[in-house]
């Protein structure tokens, strides 16, 4: 029960930090001078970190990395729910 709870725990903490760096790559790319490279900087690094997390958890076995990614996927739902309001309100007329 430990490494399932830790594993669920780890994957909304890797989907955390993965939208969270996304969110704050866009939001710094738009005004950059570069902004693909903002991108494909963030991209590399945001994927590197999720996978090492994901490469970690599969190390307890195959139900810890599922739970791992359903807690990333929980994360997304929620992150997509809670800044869907936020954007709506920006692009209100």
């Amino acid at each position: 029960m430990t490494v399932a709870m830790g594993a669920l725990v780890c994957g909304g903490v890797l989907g955390t930090c993965f939208f969270a760096g996304l969110w704050w790559t866009v939001r710094r790319a738009l005004a950059a001078s570069h902004p693909p490279l903002w991108f494909a900087g963030s991209l590399l690094l945001r994927l590197s970190f999720v996978l090492m997390g994901f490469y970690l958890i599969a190390l307890e076995g195959c139900r810890a990395l599922a739970l791992c990614l359903l807690g990333f996927l929980l994360c997304r739902i929620a992150v997509i729910r809670f800044a869907a309001p936020a954007l709506n309100k920006q692009h209100a007329p």
